[in-house]
């Protein structure tokens, strides 16, 4: 294990959320919040870290898959302590467990809360809350592949599979510094794209960019205790809803499109799959509670934003869908799991796997009545080796698992089974608000600190796609000579 070279990320990680930073200490000048101090303290924590980790490059620069997984795990658990402490630091979140969870869940960009009264927030802790979606939504690392001068080492394939969400990664270039840069640049158009159309319709600056980083981070902090419902508009509420849609579609279909390679753009079977889960889950709830509206336009309306929300695992909501028929609550908790495409910016299982998982389990069929017959799983036009299926099979197996056991330890809070299936839902699958007690007009301030921390574990094995953070916790990885 190459120690050195992980702390040579790990400060560089720390000297970008610095700079971060420089985001809610603008908003902290403008509106004279007083929380400028917080912001700087922590900042100078990051400079003084980053630059005793970053000052002097390892001798060595061997750099494989362990490093790798070791890395994205160890990064992201410190990202996210150092991002907790202006909350903890200022009072707004006084207990460090409840500041680690609201952090934890906007980086890896779930959206679940302890919060019970967000406007109670100064402007610049919420902007950093719904910021730290933006920036863990494409990934931090990738951030800093795209930025940095770091070639050499072999890393950057080893960071970007372990960072980037999906079963597989490719490079959209033949270099992996490219392909940063190109997701980040589609990403923030994309981005600020949607804060033009929000202020076209009447939006605040900051509430647009607020709602914007939580739309393309598909996280769902609001910083409205009513969520989206606080815009009454069905214009602002529809414009929310497209972009969640689209930042859960895989990226490589933009720069498919961005160089005008549009016959495969518009053939990716992953996104039409998508796209299609999308458009059946919005047709039967709509038709399921249309009697609970004023109107057929009013339920499409609720239901297209609540379907996107949940796909995508955005967490906005516009309605209490707690309410809703068991048949429509049912619907959206499959969709919980899943999820929206590979290479996009949401959570949940992800529609590549199911797609994959659901052709294996055809072909498992047709091989028992046709013994003789050879047949090969295919996804976009492409033969998938025994590898990719045996991965897909492992982490459905891991995913059972570890979810079977956060439900059991969660119970010790001794809640209703809904609310404690649906809170784990929520945040191993990045989703935000679950139903019952954790629902979308309750939060998680009530659960116990032990359901807590298996909760933050969830939501980073979530996010980072369950093997890093296991890698992380393995005896094994830390034994010399493995």
């Amino acid at each position: 294990m190459n120690i050195g070279i992980i702390f040579y990320f790990l400060g560089w990680v720390l000297n970008i959320e610095a700079v971060l930073m420089l985001l809610p200490c603008a908003v902290s000048l403008i509106y004279g919040d007083g929380r400028l101090g917080c912001f700087l303290a922590v900042m100078a924590m990051c400079f003084v870290i980053g630059w005793i980790t970053t000052h002097k490059r390892p001798k060595s620069s061997v750099f494989y898959a362990r490093e790798g997984f070791v890395a994205v795990a160890l990064i992201w658990v410190v990202l996210s302590f150092f991002g907790a402490l202006p909350f903890w630091f200022s009072g707004e979140i006084p207990s460090l467990t409840d500041a680690l969870f609201e952090t934890i869940s906007g980086f890896t960009t779930t959206g679940a809360s302890i919060l019970n009264n967000v406007e109670g927030l100064s402007p610049s802790m919420l902007m950093w809350r719904s910021f730290t979606h933006w920036v863990g939504g494409m990934g931090v690392l990738v951030f800093m592949l795209a930025i940095l001068p770091l070639a050499g080492g072999g890393y950057a394939m080893h960071i970007m599979r372990a960072e980037s969400p999906g079963p597989s990664v490719g490079k959209l270039t033949p270099k992996i510094k490219t392909t940063a840069k190109i997701l980040y640049v589609i990403y923030l158009v994309m981005t600020l794209v949607q804060v033009v159309l929000l202020l076209a319709g009447g939006m605040p600056l900051f509430d647009s960019l607020a709602t914007s980083f939580g739309t393309a981070g598909t996280g769902g902090f609001g910083i409205k205790n009513s969520s989206i419902a606080y815009y009454d508009s069905y214009y602002l509420q529809g414009v929310v809803t497209v972009f969640m849609i689209l930042f859960g579609v895989n990226f490589n279909v933009y720069y498919l499109i961005l160089v005008k390679r549009f016959k495969e753009a518009f053939s990716c079977e992953e996104a039409r799959v998508y796209l299609g889960i999308i458009a059946a889950a919005v047709v039967m709830i709509t038709l399921n509670i249309k009697g609970s509206f004023e109107s057929v336009f009013q339920a499409f309306h609720h239901a297209a934003f609540q379907v996107g929300s949940i796909i995508t695992t955005t967490g906005f909501s516009t309605v209490d869908f707690d309410v809703w028929p068991q048949f429509s609550k049912t619907i959206l908790i499959g969709l919980m799991f899943v999820g929206a495409c590979a290479g996009s910016t949401g959570g949940g299982m992800k529609v590549s796997r199911i797609t994959i998982w659901l052709k294996s389990v055809r072909n498992e069929l047709l091989a028992l009545v046709h013994p003789r017959s050879i047949r090969t799983l295919r996804l976009e036009k492409k033969s998938q080796d025994a590898g990719v299926i045996r991965s897909v099979n492992n982490y459905f197996i891991a995913y059972f698992f570890i979810f079977a056991a956060s439900v059991f330890v969660v119970s010790l809070d001794n809640f209703d089974f809904t609310s404690c299936f649906t809170a784990v839902a929520a945040t191993f699958n990045n989703i935000g608000p679950g139903m019952g007690a954790v629902g979308p007009m309750c939060n998680f301030s009530q659960l116990s600190v032990l359901s807590k921390f298996v909760l933050m574990f969830d939501m980073l094995a979530g996010r980072l796609e369950i093997f890093p953070m296991l890698i992380l916790f393995s005896p094994a990885t830390w034994r010399k000579g493995w």
